[in-house]
């Protein structure tokens, strides 16, 4: 049994806390998938821990430029920004991953999400 386990189990820390900490962070690709003649079998988000708040804020202004909706209450649950958020935590192009095929573009939102609303 793990130390956080051990935590866990004697009420010092919460069972939420333990499962965003320890969320996965590289996604892994149910298909190899081709970008720029490079093949990918995983993403690696874990650096989504460098980002700072200027980074949300950048991506709500580019989303705020290029967006069709003229308002958009919660951002930071579309796919559109998840995809964002990602390219910079991972220092790819936007376009590797507004590409992916949709069930690897759900992963990369649902993963996103997880990180930035997990805990507080």
């Amino acid at each position: 049994m793990s130390d956080k386990e051990k935590e866990v189990l004697s009420g010092e820390i919460e069972k939420d806390e333990l499962a965003v900490t320890d969320v996965n962070m590289v996604i892994k690709f149910n298909k190899p998938y081709m970008f720029e003649q490079k093949e990918y079998t995983q993403v690696d988000l874990s650096c989504m821990d460098e980002l700072t708040a200027q980074d949300m804020i950048t991506v709500n202004r580019l989303m705020a430029r290029t967006s069709a909706a003229a308002i958009d209450v919660m951002p930071e649950v579309s796919l559109e920004y998840a995809c964002n958020i990602a390219a910079r935590a991972a220092k790819l192009p936007i376009e590797f991953f507004t590409h992916l095929p949709p069930r690897e573009a759900m992963k990369v939102k649902n993963r996103v999400m997880v990180f930035l609303f997990g805990s507080e």
